[in-house]
């Protein structure tokens, strides 16, 4: 766990995560508006992820992408069930999950990332 007093990114890490993070979600937009024709979600969430990449470092933006979805997904599956989101077109915002997940990923470290997605790393990382 990384202290808040202290905590710096070295500033090719830091560009790298703003740029891949911005693109990543970028790309998951028009890859998604060309499927469908709709817009999945706001320009706020590329910029929020850049910042989020920006501040934490490339090294940690697949912890908090990862975080941020399933946490997203499990909420927006508990929401369906309960009856709170009668329509499934109804947009539930992301930015709060990117938010929390930037919040909560210097926590656990980049290192658990395997760990939270066991599925895709089935030979390990070495």
């Amino acid at each position: 766990m990384a202290a808040a007093i202290g905590w710096t990114v070295p500033l090719k890490s830091a560009v790298w995560g703003a740029a891949l993070g911005y693109l990543a979600l970028w790309s998951v937009y028009h890859l998604f508006k060309l499927l469908t024709g709709k817009e999945g979600m706001g320009y706020g969430d590329f910029k929020l992820l850049a910042a989020l990449g920006a501040w934490l470092g490339a090294e940690y933006l697949l912890a908090v992408i990862l975080l941020s979805s399933i946490v997203g997904a499990v909420i927006g599956i508990l929401l369906l069930v309960a009856g709170k989101l009668a329509n499934r077109n109804i947009p539930m915002p992301f930015g709060p999950y990117l938010a929390g997940a930037g919040l909560l990923a210097p926590v656990i470290g980049p290192a658990a990332v395997p760990g939270l997605l066991p599925f895709a790393f089935p030979f390990g990382t070495h």
